[in-house]
């Protein structure tokens, strides 16, 4: 598991705290990362979880300890029992017993001999096992929709400034027009041409603003941030670019297709483990059970008040218990073929699930490969783009050009950016989900 310093994450609010209201609080993928497995409420509970089975996995061995009580009672006899006897005299009538009847003292029982319990304490020590790998599993979830929505963050960031960038061209264009049309060099369906290429793009603008601003709140909610705190990505989606390379460069991803991180298999074996624990269990139904118990206990019989005339007297025992199942309706047989089932049950679900883990992990293997080979041909398009769009631009101002193609160029010189970043969006996505199906991220041990 990830130890967090909490001196880092309290001098980060502190200067939060501190920024104005106009201020932002920047932050990489790294860090953003290392808040959210600190204060994601979700973590928290998965932790508090782990604690709580671990007072159950105590109680339970508690039962195998005696339990000690101390007991009293007081009995008031209202009507004394009558015993007859028949004599030569005739019959008589005696009366049996006291006004009142003392009983106080200790009783103490220990389980001697219990197979079934001894057997169920190993089902809390998996149960904790279990809540350990939930909360491995919850925080590499984390870590992958941290980073999934860091990325789609800083692509709708890219696309905003890429789309602003093809909309101040438009609109010089549009006010270039507009001048000549004043001087009557330009028509006015130059005029209107311009304008509307302008008018066109602005509501990408205002569809990119509130992608942004919809996954800013949503990263601040993974980070268990306030979600009035300013903040804003320090990075670039083109610096996460050299690192792509170097990775796929070393293997250092899908080379593991072994699955023996993968918390899905880890949790699903750990169950299986669970119900053939529960199945000895059942079996240990069959076994006696052996019990001891002791008893010191102090009694008095007085008549008349209760608290006046007490004489008492002390009395003790100790005896063994011991019960051997016989018949129960056929209940503990069934039961162990219930646990047999599901034990079978599983077997063939993990088999499945494994079949399946491969296949996503060769399916994420080949996105990433495909856009590598996306990145490099969409990066070469950039180039060829902008080298079209400077001579198409050379051309309008001499007049060799028409409008039409100069917007054509430019059109195409933000449709390459856009799936440029797109393509290492895509890359960075399909990694991060082949690091959450392998359960490999430095993140989380």
């Amino acid at each position: 598991m990830f130890n967090i310093k909490k001196s880092y994450y309290l001098l980060l609010l502190f200067i939060g705290g501190a920024l104005s209201a106009n201020a932002q609080l920047s932050l990489s993928l790294d860090e953003c990362i290392r808040i959210a497995l600190n204060d994601n409420p979700t973590i928290k509970i998965k932790e508090m979880e782990i604690t709580r089975v671990d007072y159950t996995h105590k109680e339970a061995w508690g039962k195998l300890l005696p339990t000690i009580n101390v007991a009293g009672q007081y009995t008031r006899n209202l009507a004394l029992q009558t015993m007859y006897m028949d004599t030569e005299a005739g019959t008589m009538a005696i009366k049996m017993g006291s006004d009142n009847t003392h009983n106080g003292g200790f009783q103490a029982q220990i389980p001697l001999i219990v197979p079934q319990l001894w057997k169920s304490l190993h089902l809390t020590e998996n149960q904790i096992l279990q809540n350990v790998e939930a909360a491995r599993a919850n925080k590499l979830s984390l870590v992958n929709q941290v980073e999934k929505t860091y990325y789609a963050l800083l692509l709708a960031q890219d696309s905003k400034r890429v789309i602003e960038e093809n909309h101040a061209t438009a609109q010089l264009n549009a006010d270039i027009f507009q001048k000549k049309y004043e001087l009557g060099a330009a028509s006015e369906f130059d005029v209107l041409r311009a304008n509307v290429a302008v008018t066109n793009l602005e509501p990408s603008i205002v569809d990119a603003e509130n992608s942004i601003a919809a996954l800013m709140l949503q990263l601040k909610v993974l980070m268990g941030m306030d979600v009035n705190t300013v903040i804003a990505p320090s990075q670039q989606l083109s610096d996460f670019r050299g690192e792509m390379y170097a990775r796929a460069l070393n293997n250092s991803l899908g080379s593991d297709t072994t699955l023996a991180n993968n918390t899905s298999l880890k949790a699903m074996d750990l169950q299986t483990d669970y119900l053939k624990k529960a199945l000895d269990v059942q079996k240990m139904a069959w076994y006696p059970t052996l019990t001891g118990s002791a008893n010191l206990m102090w009694h008095s019989m007085n008549n008349g008040s209760p608290f006046r005339g007490l004489r008492w007297s002390r009395a003790s025992s100790v005896g063994l218990s011991i019960a051997f199942p016989l018949f129960q309706g056929g209940q503990r047989y069934y039961k162990q073929k219930q646990a047999e089932i599901a034990v079978e049950e599983m077997k063939w679900q993990r088999e499945n699930l494994e079949r399946n883990l491969h296949m996503q992990v060769a399916t994420q293997n080949n996105v990433i490969v495909k856009n590598l080979k996306q990145i490099e041909s969409n990066e070469a398009g950039v180039t060829m783009a902008e080298k079209a769009n400077d001579i198409m631009q050379k051309s309008f101002k001499i007049g060799a050009a028409t409008f039409i193609q100069l917007r054509d160029t430019e059109d195409a010189l933000m449709a390459a950016r856009l799936a440029y970043y797109q393509a290492i969006y895509n890359y960075l996505v399909a990694e991060s989900d082949l690091e959450f199906v392998l359960g490999n991220t430095h993140y989380v041990r």
